[in-house]
């Protein structure tokens, strides 16, 4: 089994086309609220799932700036593109599963009840520590 990050950003994607959250209707917001669920809930039914979180599209970026110094935190910069949404870290068989899992979850339900297709990003955990050679 291995572990990966399954990332839904405020951006959607290449080639985003859907409606953002925030003029959805309370009634898309609970369906699509229901698929998440379900979709979470069959995951931990096969022994896949391992978290997830939906995230606010605040935050605040945190800086050390040196011994003794306060860290710098306001923010956040980034442009909403680079902003998560939330993310899902689930345990599967292969590369493939955790692919194709990433597909369904991109069908999750949208404004007027049509599939977002939203672009999930699909990251593996790191397994072991990278090994410099000279």
């Amino acid at each position: 089994m291995a572990k990966y990050l399954l990332l839904k950003h405020y951006r959607g994607g290449p080639e985003a086309q859907f409606t953002p959250m925030d003029q959805w209707t309370p009634e898309e917001i609970s369906a699509h609220m229901r698929f998440m669920r379900d979709f979470s809930a069959r995951l931990e039914a096969a022994g896949q799932w391992v978290d997830g979180q939906a995230l606010s599209p605040e935050g605040t970026f945190v800086r050390f700036d040196g011994e003794g110094r306060p860290p710098v935190t306001d923010g956040p910069f980034a442009e909403t593109k680079d902003l998560i949404a939330g993310w899902m870290a689930i345990d599967v068989d292969s590369y493939d599963h955790a692919v194709a899992l990433a597909g369904e979850l991109s069908a999750a339900p949208g404004a007027g009840g049509e599939p977002l297709r939203e672009w999930i990003e699909v990251r593996p955990f790191l397994s072991e520590a990278p090994t410099v050679t000279d």
